[in-house]
């Protein structure tokens, strides 16, 4: 008779979450075998002790790990173990990316559509642009388009705006030639940041607009392929059209004011802007301000925000200085060069803490 504290099958199984007949695969195939089996009828019992490996098993299948390498992490030590759970995903992300590629070709085969061309661009340029605009993404489920970049081809440039609701970041390139007709798109922006990286030294760099993605194409270099989310992007040239008036105005090192915010030891930062020049404190005063020599116009503005909105919208900014145009205490703050304006970055502030 097996012992009380063994597990039937079928109850090893629920609390493993594996099915009864993995758990007959896995004990032949020697990865996870019974506690004891009933030499009469063949019964198989598990143990309280073999949940855990039973679970780390059914999760490491869950992301397709081969048998092999499975048996090899059940017996590695945690840092071996780490590094071959590592390895495995790198392959199965370099490998979805390859058939992503081969699966662009197939279906520019299929269609036999022409590409049209939207822009030629220097390398390093559209590199850096796209770097800078796509700080402003996020990964939100409910929303996969905020994980894009928007690319809007007219005749006179080349636009790239990205959002994440709470900041949007926009810059405007001036391609060599015009496209054939206008056109605009979501292209994903885990393939577009992959496909950038290879470009970076590149001189110069075609962009071809398919039905279903772009194709970045550069001479003696693999095409890049990159598809296009279907989801609606945010309508932001109505939220562009839609901002107040700037009521004051200040402008500052970037330097000195990444240096502030770096120091700065909370989550959320509040500026007060005055005559005598911009003061970074922390949004409760709990901490002594920290003073900045800048230039402003316009009546004095105390605002906050959370650092993680403001300081990528500063950081990006292009050139030695920053110009901060405020609305209030509530409105978006328009963030960008000092002496260009083809990178602008908004971003949100927050309520006062007694604000209702």
């Amino acid at each position: 008779m097996p012992n009380s504290e063994l597990m039937p099958i079928a109850v090893f199984a629920r609390r493993s979450g594996l099915t009864s007949s993995a758990l007959r695969f896995y004990a032949d195939s020697g990865l996870l075998n019974p506690a004891e089996t009933d030499p009469i009828s063949g019964y198989r019992y598990y143990s309280a002790a073999q949940v855990a490996r039973a679970t780390v098993l059914r999760q490491l299948r869950e992301i397709a790990m081969p048998l092999a390498a499975v048996e090899a992490v059940l017996v590695a030590g945690a840092d071996e173990a780490s590094r071959l759970v590592d390895d495995h995903v790198a392959k199965v992300v370099g490998d979805a990316a390859a058939a992503r590629r081969k699966a662009a070709f197939i279906k520019s085969a299929l269609g036999d559509v022409p590409g049209q061309p939207l822009a030629l661009l220097k390398g390093p340029v559209l590199t850096d642009a796209v770097e800078q605009v796509l700080t402003a993404t996020a990964r939100e489920p409910e929303m996969p388009v905020l994980a894009g970049l928007r690319i809007e081809a007219s005749q006179e440039s080349l636009t790239l705006t990205a959002t994440d609701r709470y900041r949007l970041s926009t810059r405007t390139l001036v391609p060599a030639g015009p496209p054939s007709r206008p056109w605009a798109g979501t292209v994903d922006g885990d393939e577009l940041r992959a496909a950038v990286a290879e470009i970076r030294r590149s001189a110069l760099v075609r962009l071809d607009a398919v039905p279903h993605g772009i194709w970045l194409r550069v001479a003696e270099r693999e095409d890049r392929h990159c598809r296009l989310l279907p989801e609606e992007f945010p309508d932001h040239r109505l939220m562009l059209a839609s901002l107040g008036e700037v009521t004051t105005r200040v402008t500052v090192s970037k330097e000195l004011f990444l240096r502030a915010l770096e120091e700065h030891p909370g989550e959320r930062v509040a500026l007060h802007v005055a005559a005598h020049g911009l003061t970074v404190r922390s949004a409760d005063d709990a901490h002594p301000g920290i003073p900045l020599p800048a230039t402003s116009t316009g009546p004095d503005l105390r605002i906050r925000f959370e650092l993680t909105t403001l300081y990528p919208a500063v950081s990006t900014a292009i050139g030695p200085d920053v110009m901060l145009d405020l609305r209030g205490h509530d409105q978006p703050v328009t963030i960008r060069s000092a002496d260009r304006g083809d990178l602008t970055a908004l971003a949100m502030p927050v309520r006062p803490v007694h604000s209702a």
